[in-house]
């Protein structure tokens, strides 16, 4: 059976290529996959606690089963109006108000917005700028979950919106920028801001890439959802 395999972030690099099609015997699983993988792109080291797999964009594991015809994604863990103006990506620069402006309306008094900008440091490292790439489909998809499970914690929340910026940053530049409003102040609408970017970090599929004195390098995360 054939695979279709998108690699992303430093895992692009290593292959030399963002996409590539796979033969393997039928019935295997992800963990057959990555062997294949690694045997055709010997510099791709693909260990299951670093490598994050989706499978047609939903997460899995190394030990799920695979079909004729799969997509499947290959990634680190991740750093990181309309349906298509609330839930983005964009390579121009985003601005926190038209973000926050989506999310308000008559009827909602409170309207909470975080807004995440480049700093020009990182771990005592100095940062001269970013670049972040994204898996474009399951990036909107997931953002999309944050937002029903934002409703379904914070059931006075009205609206959520969330715009990541993907490209080259410089320091100063609005990296992302999430909006919630609610009735009222004390509706959840702090919370569920809070939860809503600390939850893009874990599972929306977003790298950046830190340039700086020594040169550039991939910041990847902790956080690993195919193991919970």
């Amino acid at each position: 059976m054939k695979i279709a395999v998108k690699f992303f972030a430093r895992y692009k690099e290593l292959a030399g290529t963002a996409a590539t099609i796979t033969e393997l015997a039928d019935n295997s699983t992800v963990s057959d996959l990555l062997s294949a993988l690694e045997a055709q792109f010997p510099a791709l080291k693909l260990s299951p606690e670093r490598t994050l797999i989706s499978i047609n964009q939903e997460f899995g594991t190394a030990a799920s089963a695979l079909a004729n015809g799969d997509e499947v994604a290959i990634f680190p863990p991740v750093s990181g109006g309309s349906d298509s103006q609330k839930f983005a990506l964009t390579d121009r620069p985003i601005d926190p108000d038209t973000v926050t402006r989506m999310v308000a309306h008559p009827h909602t008094g409170a309207v909470v917005t975080f807004t995440g900008v480049v700093r020009d440091n990182s771990e005592g490292k100095s940062v001269s700028a970013l670049e972040y790439e994204a898996y474009h489909e399951m990036a909107i998809a997931k953002m999309k979950q944050i937002a029903d499970e934002v409703h379904e914690k914070f059931p006075d929340v009205v609206d959520v919106a969330m715009v990541q910026r993907i490209g080259h940053l410089d320091v100063g530049d609005v990296a992302v920028a999430i909006a919630v409003s609610s009735g009222h102040r004390y509706d959840g609408c702090f919370e569920a801001c809070q939860y809503s970017i600390e939850r893009l970090k874990e599972i929306v599929p977003v790298w950046k890439k830190e340039f700086g004195p020594d040169g550039a390098e991939w910041v990847e995360g902790d956080h690993n959802p195919s193991l919970q």
